[in-house]
């Protein structure tokens, strides 16, 4: 059975029920589609990272095409990362894992995340996001024991930011925020059913996160759920175009080193983000996959960027299937109410400013909460902004 899916803009997708968020994160850990949180034979949990089968058996073998390169192919999510933080809490030090008193609080520590927000707050009225997306927000069925994505540094910290790059990280703040939305430049890309880059379309997100490997001898495509991008990476060492060509997505190129998919993109814009980081034009990204086990990938990506980042820096994922999960057409178009609402949100907010003024009266704050930017509620028809129309 499949049923419609609406996320924060308003778009729509299709998505199993299988994969619909359960009542309690703990509980879909623990037993979604028959796949238990793994256990020693003490009953104590084991980290899923501890359970692929290159780590279990020295002699195991990635599965090969006939033409001898690694079989990467598949449908995979970053469900199960959800929870771990980007950068390393300092209490870990150089840690990259948890020890075994850390995972079994994280294992058996109840909801955590979205599943807490919406279990452990209540709401009324506008207080309370009335979003089938952190309602049926997608969940994974296993339980890491990582400590961060960010692995380089050895601390698991972002390297520190040069000049330029502070200037860019606050430039970068904008989006499904808090306005003013006055052009088109004020809604992030995502916003306006573009793309969420390389790195965006795979890190945990509401829901949307799947992603599709094909490969053939001489290139391997990738294609993500959110947003509607496909990636076809040449192996066959392509020069790469022209600096002045630019890409969203980059231009990539690929090869392999033994086992492992090595991707080199260059040739980006300056509009995205890498690892949820603004960059510069200059940012080079390369990307490790890794087939740890029948349904894990570990997903390495290094951000070299001397205009934004005094080091290179590199995170890690595991990429892993679920059951019956699949990549699903990602509607965003059709259905994006945000950038209609922000507009409206804007209209309402200029309105209560213009009559402060008139009033002598300080100039109201912006707060999606107090009536006044409410840009996640779906707006009545007579209130609605035709963003088509010729004003």
């Amino acid at each position: 059975m499949l049923r419609r899916q609406t996320g924060f803009n308003g778009q729509e997708r299709s998505k199993n029920l299988l994969h619909v968020v359960q009542p309690r994160l703990l509980a879909s850990m623990l037993a979604i589609a028959g796949a238990p949180l793994a256990m020693a034979q003490n009953d104590v949990p084991v980290p899923a990272e501890r359970t692929a089968a290159a780590f279990a058996d020295q002699n195991w073998q990635v599965p090969r095409f006939s033409w001898g390169d690694p079989n990467l192919e598949g449908t995979y999510t970053s469900r199960d990362m959800v929870g771990i933080p980007m950068e390393r809490p300092v209490e870990f030090g150089g840690r990259e894992t948890l020890n075994a008193e850390e995972f079994y609080q994280r294992a058996t520590g109840g909801n955590i995340g979205l599943a807490s927000l919406r279990q452990g707050e209540e709401f009324e009225g506008n207080e309370r996001l009335q979003l089938s997306a952190i309602d049926s927000s997608e969940v994974g069925t296993r339980v890491f024991g990582y400590t961060s994505y960010i692995v380089e540094p050895s601390d698991g910290r972002l390297p520190p930011l040069t000049a330029e790059g502070e200037q860019r990280q606050l430039a970068a703040r904008r989006g499904q925020a808090n306005g003013p939305f006055n052009t088109t430049a004020d809604f992030s890309y995502y916003d306006r059913c573009i793309t969420r880059g390389v790195t965006g379309s795979i890190l945990p997100s509401l829901y949307g996160d799947a992603m599709r490997i094909v490969q053939s001898p001489t290139e391997v495509a990738i294609t993500y759920e959110m947003l509607h991008d496909t990636r076809i990476i040449p192996l066959d060492g392509a020069a790469l175009p022209e600096a002045g060509l630019r890409q969203y997505m980059g231009v990539s190129r690929g090869h392999f080193e033994g086992d492992t998919l090595v991707v080199e993109t260059r040739n980006f814009t300056d509009k995205l983000s890498l690892g949820r980081f603004a960059h510069s034009e200059d940012a080079v990204l390369t990307e490790r996959f890794t087939r740890i086990d029948p349904d894990m990938i570990e997903y390495r990506v290094t951000v070299e960027d001397p205009r934004t980042f005094e080091t290179p820096w590199t995170f890690r994922l595991a990429l892993t299937t679920q059951p019956d999960y699949e990549v699903l057409e990602y509607s965003c178009h059709e259905g994006n109410f945000f950038v209609a609402n922000a507009l409206r949100a804007e209209k309402r907010y200029q309105e209560r400013v213009a009559l402060a003024r008139s009033r002598g009266e300080p100039i109201p704050e912006r707060s999606e909460n107090d009536g006044g930017l409410d840009i996640y509620m779906a707006p009545s028809s007579d209130e609605a902004v035709d963003i088509n129309a010729v004003q």
